[in-house]
């Protein structure tokens, strides 16, 4: 099997503006590729850059999508590993287009075993339950907010924090009271506070009975991470602190987290996350499947892997649901409520709705 050319799509998606610590999107900077073969096979892939936490913007995913395209053109893709080599030794980083290449050479290995994703990867169906984000926003608004997903079923509220660290202390204090103690909290402040600032904060909101909380401080005080996890009374969860295996090996080693967020925006798709995995199960340290603002396509490529990976235990699955304005998706991921399930149909089981491809930019390579 060689691969014939790729199609690249401005992939953008209309959104409500949803605000995190590092910044506001107000639609969703993602890439859509389809890879060719000469056996009538394709796979797809998708990508959402994020550009304030992995540094892409949608220009430079499209950019180097041309280039990578041209290099994988004429090549074996059920060669992953050595396809993947064959981008990093051109370019070292760009994760978040790499991980749209990993994930359609992923979709055409499947489709050519004729399998599920899952299938292809050896896991098995089992109930997946995603939180739902609540982005930034004054803590009376948040406290709405958490209301109304309450009122809609959803049982697990990821909050967003990251600012002033008492206004996120009165953010999460009027949540909590709001929904009552029955729905688990969990915080991502982003990278927001200082150590200081982390420190303090985690003290005060220990009473409020929280899960964990992501990503205190920024990554270049990693070197403090584990002078935080010792002394915090809230569990810590890697998130830009881990972007391979390797930063995933130094976080347990040195003791710097409880638990470890995976995305594929970070890792550059599937084969670095397995790796991650792998180095998590050998510690006993739990993971987390996350993502960025993707659509379902990207979305079942998560849910697919986290089904084969036993040790991913939290899914922050929800980005369909954060205010998407449109679904330019045919099949993949369903939603039952916050309940989550993929087809059966082999590969990634998502295709792009043609129609709404006919609107985007793109190119053939």
């Amino acid at each position: 099997m060689k691969i014939t050319h790729t199609e690249i799509y401005r992939f953008s998606i209309p959104m409500e503006p949803f605000v995190i610590a590092t910044g506001t999107m107000h639609f969703a900077q993602n890439v859509l590729i389809r890879i060719y073969t000469d056996t009538g096979i394709h796979g797809i892939g998708e990508c959402s850059a994020f550009p304030m936490i992995v540094g892409e913007t949608q220009e430079t995913c499209i950019a180097m999508a041309k280039d990578f395209a041209a290099i994988l053109k004429g090549k074996d893709p059920l060669e992953i590993p050595e396809r993947m080599n064959d981008l990093l030794g051109y370019a070292d980083h760009n994760n978040t287009i790499k991980s749209a290449f990993d994930m359609a050479l992923f979709d055409i290995a499947a489709k050519d075993a004729n399998l599920p994703l899952y299938k292809f990867l050896g896991g098995t169906k089992r109930t997946i339950e995603t939180d739902m984000t609540i982005g930034i926003d004054t803590p009376e608004g948040m406290a709405t907010t958490a209301l109304k997903y309450k009122s809609q079923g959803c049982r697990i509220l990821k909050i967003k924090l990251g600012k002033k660290v008492h206004d996120d202390i009165e953010r999460v204090k009027h949540i909590r009271e709001a929904v009552g103690e029955d729905l688990t909290l969990r915080l991502d402040a982003n990278q927001g506070w200082s150590f200081d600032d982390a420190l303090f904060a985690l003290g005060e909101l220990e009473k409020y009975n929280i899960e964990f909380c992501e990503q205190p401080m920024r990554t270049w005080y990693d070197d403090k991470l584990p002078e935080l996890n010792v002394n915090s009374p809230i569990k810590l969860m890697a998130d830009e602190s881990c972007y391979n295996h390797h930063d995933a090996r130094k976080l347990i080693n040195s003791q710097s987290t409880t638990y470890l967020n995976i995305k594929f925006s970070k890792s550059g798709g599937i084969l670095e996350a397995q790796k991650i995995h792998e180095e998590a199960l050998k510690h006993g340290v739990k993971c987390m499947i996350g993502s960025m603002l993707e659509t379902r396509i990207a979305l079942s490529a998560n849910l697919h892997f986290a089904l084969a990976s036993p040790n991913v235990e939290f899914f922050d699955l929800d980005t369909a649901l954060l205010g998407h304005l449109v679904d330019p998706v045919v099949g993949g991921l369903t939603y039952n409520g916050y309940f989550l399930d993929v087809p059966e149909e082999i590969g990634i089981g998502a295709e792009a709705d043609e129609f709404f491809l006919e609107k985007c930019e793109s190119w053939t390579v």
